[in-house]
C-alpha cells in the first residue's frame, strides 16, 4: 500500500475507528491496535519480511533491558556490539552484499566466479533499522531509560506512517507518547488533515506531473542540449523534494491523526543561501541521525581543520552510502562533503553578498551533485554532465521534450505551474505576516484548501499511482 491509493485509504479509515472506537481506550488497545495495523501494512508488500521487523525490535528491546540491569562494564560493550552486528549486518546483507561482491570482482577480475545472489531489498529496512538502532545506543549513553513494556517498543519501531520512508523518529520523543492514553482532540484531528491535504499536492499534483519529463529527460540526454538537461536536473531536485517531503507531511498529517507528533523532516530547504543550512532543512531526521551518532562520536568540529574535514567526509561519504548500494550514491555524498568543507574554508556562509547571489552560489554545485543521487550509473551520470556542454541534436528542443514524454504543452504549462505555486505557498509560509493572517482568518483557511482539494482533483496523477522515491531505500 501507497499513501497515495484508494487500498491505504480504505486500511486508514478501518485503522482509525478501530483506534478511537471505544469510549476511554486504554494506552495497551490503542498500541495494539496501531502494532497490529503496522505489521498489516508492512506486510502488504512482502509479508516474509515482518520476521526481519519483527527480530530487530526484539533484539532490541531485549538489550535495552539487559543494559539496564548489567551496569557499567565490558557486558554492557558487548550488548550494545550484538545490536550494532545484528542491525548493520541485516541492513548490510539486504542492501549492500551484491553491491561489494561486485565491486570485488571487478577490482581482482572475478567475474566468472557467480558470488552474487538473487536478495529482495525489504521496504523501509534502511529506516526502521536506523529508528531501533538509535535507542540502543541511547540506553548505552545513559540518555535514556530502558522501556519494560514490549508492546510499546514494537510500535514505536514499527508505527505505519513513517515506517518505511521516516521520519527517523528517536525513542526519548516517542515512547513517552506510547506510554499513556492519547485521547482524540479535534484541533489536532484537523491539523492532521492540513499535513495531509499539502503533502497530497505535494506528491500528487507536482512531483508525479514532473517524474515523466524527468524521466524522459535522462534516459536521452545525448538527444538534448545543456539548455533542457540542465532543465532536467531542476525539475529533478523539485520532484524528489516534492515526493520526499510530501511523503513526511502525510507521515505527520496521519501521526496526529492517532495522537502522535512526529518530527519536522523538511523545512524549506531550497531558500537556504549556505549549504550547511540547506543541509539543516533536508531530511533532517536522517541528517541529526548521523550528527549524533557518527559525526559527533568521530569528533565533530573538536581538533585541528584537518580532523574535522576528515569527520565531515566520512559522514557524508557514510550518508551517501546510506543512500543505496551504488557508487554513485557514495560519489554524491563525498561530492556534497567536499562542498561543506570548502563553504566552511572559504567562510563562504560569512559573506556579505545578495542572498540570490548566494543562493545561486550553492545550487550549482548542489545540482551537479544530483545528476549522480539519479542516474543509474556513474558513467551515465558522467555523460549526462558531458552533454550538458553539448550541443543539442537534431530536435533536442522542448518539442521533442513533449514527443518523448508524450504530454501536451499545456499538460507541460500546468505543471510548472503548479511547482511555482508550491514554491510560492512554502515562501509565504515563511512570512510572519501572511502566516499570522492565514491563522486568524477562517475565511482564507477554507478558501485556500478548497483550492488544493479542486487543483488535486483536477491536476492530480491518479491513473499511475507512483511509490514514493525513498520507499526503494
Amino acid at each position: 500500500m501507497i499513501f497515495n491509493s484508494l487500498p491505504f485509504v480504505a486500511f486508514l479509515v478501518i485503522v482509525f475507528m478501530l483506534h478511537w472506537m471505544p469510549r476511554n481506550p486504554g494506552r495497551r488497545y490503542q498500541n495494539s491496535i496501531l502494532l497490529v495495523a503496522s505489521y498489516v501494512f508492512y506486510g502488504w508488500w512482502d509479508p516474509r519480511f515482518l520476521l526481519l521487523l519483527f527480530l530487530s525490535s526484539a533484539i532490541d528491546f531485549w538489550i535495552g533491558l539487559r543494559m539496564g540491569a548489567v551496569g557499567d562494564g565490558p557486558a554492557r560493550k558487548r550488548l550494545l556490539l550484538i545490536s550494532l552486528v545484528f542491525n548493520l549486518g541485516m541492513l548490510g546483507f539486504f542492501k549492500y552484499f551484491n553491491f561489494f561482491i561486485g565491486s570485488l570482482q571487478d577490482m581482482f577480475g572475478w567475474d566468472t566466479v557467480p558470488l552474487s545472489i538473487r536478495i529482495i531489498l525489504p521496504v523501509g529496512v534502511s529506516f526502521y533499522t536506523f529508528q531501533s538502532l538509535s535507542y540502543t545506543i541511547d540506553v548505552y549513553r545513559k540518555q535514556l531509560q530502558p522501556t519494560p513494556h514490549l508492546v510499546d517498543f514494537l510500535t514505536f519501531v514499527s508505527f505505519f506512517p513513517q515506517l518505511v520512508a521516516g521520519p527517523i523518529e528517536r525513542a526519548s520523543a516517542m515512547l513517552p507518547q506510547y506510554a499513556m492514553p492519547r485521547r482524540f482532540d479535534h484541533d489536532q484531528a484537523v491539523i492532521g488533515c492540513r499535513y495531509l491535504l499539502y503533502g497530497a499536492f505535494k506528491k500528487i499534483v507536482v512531483a508525479d506531473r514532473l517524474a515523466p519529463y524527468v524521466d524522459g529527460i535522462f534516459a536521452q540526454q545525448d538527444v538534448f542540449g545543456g539548455g533542457i538537461n540542465v532543465l532536467g536536473l531542476v525539475l529533478f531536485s523539485i520532484q524528489i523534494y516534492c515526493d520526499f517531503s510530501g511523503y513526511s507531511d502525510m507521515a505527520i498529517g496521519l501521526g496526529k491523526l492517532f495522537g502522535v507528533d512526529l518530527m519536522t523532516n523538511f523545512n524549506r530547504p531550497y531558500f537556504s543561501t549556505t549549504l550547511r543550512e540547506l543541509w539543516s532543512r533536508w531530511h533532517i531526521s536522517l541528517s541529526t541521525w548521523f550528527r549524533d551518532y557518527v559525526y559527533i562520536p568521530l569528533g565533530g568540529s573538536r581538533g585541528t581543520r584537518w580532523f574535522w574535514a576528515r569527520n565531515l567526509m566520512l559522514t557524508f561519504i557514510l550518508s551517501g552510502l546510506w543512500h543505496g548500494a551504488n557508487w554513485t550514491f557514495i560519489i554524491w555524498g563525498t561530492a556534497h562533503g567536499a562542498f561543506l568543507v570548502l563553504e566552511r574554508i572559504t567562510g563562504f556562509d560569512r559573506w556579505r553578498a545578495p542572498a540570490l547571489v548566494k543562493w545561486t552560489c550553492i545550487m550549482v554545485p548542489f545540482l551537479a551533485a544530483v545528476v549522480f543521487f539519479r542516474a543509474p550509473s556513474a558513467t551515465h551520470a558522467a555523460n549526462y554532465l558531458a552533454a550538458i556542454l553539448s550541443p543539442p541534436g537534431d530536435g533536442g528542443s522542448m518539442a521533442q521534450l513533449l514527443r518523448v514524454t508524450d504530454t501536451s504543452p499545456v499538460s507541460l504549462i500546468v505543471t510548472f505551474g503548479m511547482a511555482t505555486l508550491l514554491f510560492g505557498i512554502d515562501r509565504m509560509s515563511m512570512l510572519p505576516a501572511y502566516v499570522g493572517r492565514f491563522q486568524r482568518s477562517a475565511v482564507l483557511r477554507r478558501i485556500g484548501y478548497g483550492v488544493l482539494i479542486v487543483l488535486i482533483g483536477f491536476f492530480g496523477v491518479f491513473t499511475d499511482a507512483r511509490a514514493f522515491i525513498y520507499f526503494q531505500f
